[in-house]
């Protein structure tokens, strides 16, 4: 089956994260850490030659140094990137309307997971159920950013601002950052590859990698003594500039170090599919169990967007997706074990997809979605908020309404998961409409 190619990542607006290529401060003019000696000639001096350094990986400009007193827990956002149908998982089984609109997609009565008498789990998300059935996962229907775009592009940014009316071009998840002390490099980690996802854009430090196992400095050379020239060189070219400059250069090589020595066994039977997702996962769960800081975690899973072929009465395409997303946070999940106590994992999405299917078995833009919450601190066994349901009268132009402002969700798992006080400085000029329940107070 023919899929479109995925979607770029959000991020447009410039991030304070560069990579560590040069002298670890943004270029032009009055950019932090500008410098007046000449790069070329301080690698020669160094014995470097015409090396040009490089990295797999990219730290911020801008460091953390260790700060005592977070006792929140590590909040994962996993973005489902494309517009994924939250009607194909979470699936309405007991809304005729349901099967009225989705003649050929739906997934019959009978394959469904039963969970109450109006929704069941698409039978794919079965490594879910028993989280489900021990109150660990939950969800929350009719979710949406009101007067969001049905653009991919505006309603990432949209999403992941979350200001609207406003000028600000910072992410949400930046901005809760910048309500607590700094504390280390890996306070918030995005495994999402070369490119930061938006709503870490701005100031607070982030640390972005793809995998632990590429996480290093690295040169044209790989002995020993060529090694040892390039952390000697990018140190020296840190050495120069404001302190906080010259910090970054000594965090970059130390948090490269941490990584190696932190890369443990994962537990045994935990069964991460072998997919970008599943290593993502894994190696948050190695950080999360090393102990090294993480209190934010941005993760990356695309491939959703199914204008046509999601799959004939629920296989296909919808299935395979779904099939490893349950996997992989199956097995987070089992891997953290205990820990999970003190981890939130949140999905979020663009948009929905509009409630009947197209001419060529798949699903057009739409609004209001579904959000997965999964952790020892979620009410789970429930779809929590008002399923905003689909008569005609009910949909928005075609699609599921937002019955609940997505920042409604994170907002309750930001103040008692978390320990965020008032949300004034995360979401501007936003008033709650109270909490879901989604989760308990620590």
């Amino acid at each position: 089956m023919d899929r479109p190619v995925p979607l770029p990542r959000a991020g447009s607006t410039p991030s304070s994260t560069t990579s560590v290529d040069g002298c670890g401060c943004p270029d032009g003019p009055g950019g932090r850490g500008a410098g007046s000696f000449s790069r070329r000639s301080l690698l020669k001096a160094l014995g470097v030659g015409a090396m040009t350094l490089a990295a797999t990986e990219q730290v911020h400009t801008q460091v953390a140094f260790a700060a005592p007193g977070y006792t929140g827990d590590v909040l994962v956002v996993l973005s489902l990137r494309g517009g994924m149908d939250g009607l194909s998982a979470v699936v309405p089984g007991g809304d005729p309307d349901y099967y009225r609109l989705r003649p050929t997609i739906a997934v019959p009565q009978s394959s469904l997971l039963a969970l109450d008498g109006t929704f069941g789990l698409h039978p794919a998300l079965a490594p879910l159920l028993p989280l489900w059935k021990a109150g660990r996962l939950g969800a929350v229907h009719g979710v949406g950013l009101p007067g969001a775009s049905r653009s991919h592009f505006a309603a990432m940014e949209d999403m992941e601002k979350a200001a609207p009316g406003t000028s600000l071009r910072t992410g949400w998840l930046d901005r809760t950052l910048g309500t607590r002390a700094a504390a280390g490099t890996f306070q918030a980690v995005s495994m999402t590859g070369a490119q930061t996802p938006q709503m870490l854009a701005g100031p607070a430090q982030e640390l972005t990698m793809k995998r632990l196992e590429g996480f290093a400095l690295t040169g044209p050379g790989d002995s020993a003594v060529e090694r040892a020239r390039w952390t000697r060189a990018y140190a020296a070219l840190h050495a120069e500039g404001p302190p906080t400059v010259a910090e970054t250069g000594r965090a970059a090589l130390a948090a490269a170090a941490t990584i190696s020595s932190t890369v443990g066994a994962t537990a045994a039977g935990t069964g991460y599919p072998d997919t970008d997702l599943g290593t993502s996962l894994r190696d948050l769960a190695r950080m999360v169990k090393a102990g090294v800081g993480v209190q934010v975690a941005a993760v990356d899973y695309g491939d959703w967007d199914m204008h046509s072929g999601l799959g004939a009465a629920g296989g296909g395409w919808m299935k395979d997706q779904l099939t490893e997303l349950a996997t992989a946070l199956a097995a987070f999940d089992a891997d953290l074990g205990a820990l999970m106590s003190g981890v939130t994992v949140l999905t979020i999405s663009e948009f929905g997809r509009r409630a009947a299917e197209n001419g060529s078995g798949g699903l057009d833009h739409g609004h209001g979605n579904l959000m997965l919450a999964m952790g020892g601190g979620v009410v789970g066994g429930k779809v929590h908020g008002k399923y905003p349901g689909l008569s005609a009268s009910a949909l928005d132009d075609g699609a599921v309404a937002s019955a609940t402002d997505y920042r409604d969700v994170i907002g309750e798992v930001l103040q008692k998961r978390c320990g965020a006080g008032s949300l004034s400085e995360v979401f501007p000029g936003f008033s709650s409409a109270g909490a879901l329940g989604l989760v308990r107070s620590r």
